[in-house]
């Protein structure tokens, strides 16, 4: 099969891969219909990296596919069911996964290559840019064949907004702001509206992504690079910051922290791990501040489940592109030049 593979630093090649075979009973094979592009892919790929991955995995985290193949341990799956990926499930028995924690994963962090990391699905291990994956079943989770591909790839990413906006605690009339309107910001504006935010504000430099951040809810969108952000947000929210303030982007937490009101609530989802912010500490502790970090999709797939068969978030929109896995070259330069939002690739047989 074809399969995108991180090769070295900076270097992302297609070549054939075998077919991956279920050797455990408690895995399946995923014959994977729709992969998205990550701006973590983009990070691995970075020269230097903005986040570490393993040197030969096929790339490839956000992901959907129908089960082809499953080990005999497996119950409530069987071959033909369309399922979403939890591409961080952990092993399910440790201390930090029993407590609640499967990306802290103690067999899987101390298995790592990368001290600190557990095995992800498409950055410590094989991934999903390939014709098919072989995961645990515990990974899986069962959506309606009815939801098209493309917009099931967009799983991942939704269950990481989805985990992290239950942080934020938003309630009905609240002001909020948005910093970056990538898939990420995007996700972060529509959930935020949806849960009852009166005003979001989306910062983005992009003329493409400030519009489609209208599009799915934002109030009001700002190019940061021609108008004062600051001023702006002060005034939208008579004076006093906003209640919320959520960094999708990866270096403006300071930014964020001068955006909040006194008592309020940032949220820092934006993962660079080349940035190191010189962090205002009167800021922080003159307006009490709550500051949260957000990461994965801690349980929350079955929630995302079904809003993808519900069909009432915008992700049409947030799904900008579709194309063949050969293309990946393609859908990589259209991202670096911000002139596509999510890319879907579509492995062939």
């Amino acid at each position: 099969m074809l399969a995108a593979v991180f090769e070295s630093e900076g270097k992302l090649v297609l070549k054939e891969r075998p077919v991956p075979k279920v050797t455990k009973t408690t895995d399946v094979l995923i014959k994977v219909t729709g992969v998205g592009i990550c701006g973590t892919d983009l990070h691995i790929l970075q020269v230097p990296p903005a986040h570490p991955a393993k040197k030969g995995i096929i790339q490839g985290h956000e992901f959907t596919g129908i089960v082809a193949e499953k080990g005999s341990d497996v119950k409530g799956f069987t071959t033909g069911d369309h399922v979403l990926i939890d591409p961080h499930p952990g092993c399910g028995q440790c201390e930090m996964c029993r407590k609640g924690f499967p990306d802290r994963c103690i067999p899987l962090i101390e298995a790592s290559d990368e001290p600190g990391h557990p095995a992800t699905i498409g950055i410590f291990s094989d991934g999903a840019m390939a014709s098919y994956a072989v995961v645990p079943h515990y990974a899986l989770y069962k959506v309606d064949p009815k939801v098209p591909s493309h917009l099931a790839a967009l799983a991942e990413p939704l269950a990481c907004v989805l985990s992290a906006s239950r942080k934020l605690d938003v309630q009905p009339g609240d002001s909020a702001v948005v910093l970056g309107a990538g898939p990420i910001g995007l996700l972060f504006t529509a959930v935020l509206k949806k849960s009852g935010a009166s005003q979001v504000i989306v910062s983005e430099p992009s003329d493409y992504r400030r519009n489609v951040a209208l599009e799915i809810g934002a109030t009001r969108v700002v190019n940061p690079l021609k108008k004062d952000l600051h001023n702006i947000v002060v005034e939208q929210t008579r004076g006093i910051g906003a209640d919320i303030v959520v960094e999708a982007y990866g270096p403006l937490l300071v930014e964020a922290i001068n955006l909040a009101r006194c008592n309020g609530v940032v949220l820092q989802f934006g993962h660079d791990e080349l940035a190191e912010p010189k962090v205002p500490l009167r800021e922080i502790v003159k307006k009490e501040l709550t500051i949260h970090g957000g990461f994965i999709g801690r349980f929350s797939f079955d929630k995302v489940a079904r809003i993808l068969e519900g069909g009432d978030m915008p992700l049409e929109k947030i799904a900008s592109h579709r194309m063949p896995l050969k293309d990946v070259h393609k859908g990589l330069e259209l991202l670096r030049k911000q002139q596509a939002l999510k890319i879907i690739l579509e492995p062939e047989e």
